[in-house]
């Protein structure tokens, strides 16, 4: 994120014209600062760096009131995860500036949120390993066999996919089906088991 008292100053700036549902142009940015554009490229870095931030400051009030959601509702262990995961996902979907991003620069965001130099998604990863860690730590969530890290990408994937599905499976985002995805793969493992076919069969 920004220290600056400048760069804070252009991210606000253009953050407000993300939020909006515009292009950020990084002339015309510098133009409405009354800057040059080597300034205010010292001050944010490339385009593709602040709107990396800028898609990062939206997620992290979608995710918290997602964790506050589940605290009301007082779900636990596999149960939050899911709760968690469902009201970031759909929230996403719903976001009127996040559809208008995905539908006016469709490669430059799925490079931007879901590769794995991504800033956003490492972000994103790092958060709901928090999540996952946290319900482990308090008894009751069991990530294995898998480490947290490792469920938190799967999760971070299943996330993306229904998110961003008319790109990577041409369907339409479905939050039903997202949730119904994670509620399957967090499940207990029990639930998971295939019955042993009988001897005769063997």
């Amino acid at each position: 994120m920004y220290t600056s008292d400048s760069a804070l100053r252009a991210f606000r700036e253009a953050r407000h014209t993300f939020i909006d549902g515009a292009r950020i142009d990084m002339g015309a940015l510098a133009a409405a600062l009354g800057v040059d554009r080597t300034s205010l490229f010292r001050w944010v870095g490339n385009r593709d760096r602040l709107l990396s931030e800028i898609l990062w400051s939206l997620a992290v009030p979608t995710l918290d009131r997602a964790s506050r959601a589940a605290d009301t509702i007082g779900s636990t262990g596999a149960a939050r995860i899911v709760d968690v995961l469902d009201r970031f996902t759909a929230d996403l979907i719903d976001a009127t500036y996040f559809r208008a991003f995905l539908t006016r620069e469709p490669a430059r965001a799925m490079r931007l949120l879901t590769t794995s130099e991504s800033d956003v998604q490492s972000r994103f990863v790092d958060r709901i390993t928090a999540l996952v860690v946290e319900e482990q730590s308090s008894g009751e969530f069991d990530p294995a066999p898998l480490s947290a890290e490792e469920l938190a990408r799967l999760l971070v994937r299943i996330s993306e996919s229904f998110t961003y599905a008319e790109f990577i499976s041409g369907e339409a985002p479905d939050p039903v089906r997202a949730r119904a995805a994670f509620e399957y793969v967090l499940r207990p493992a029990a639930d998971h088991a295939t019955p042993a076919p009988p001897i005769g069969d063997r």
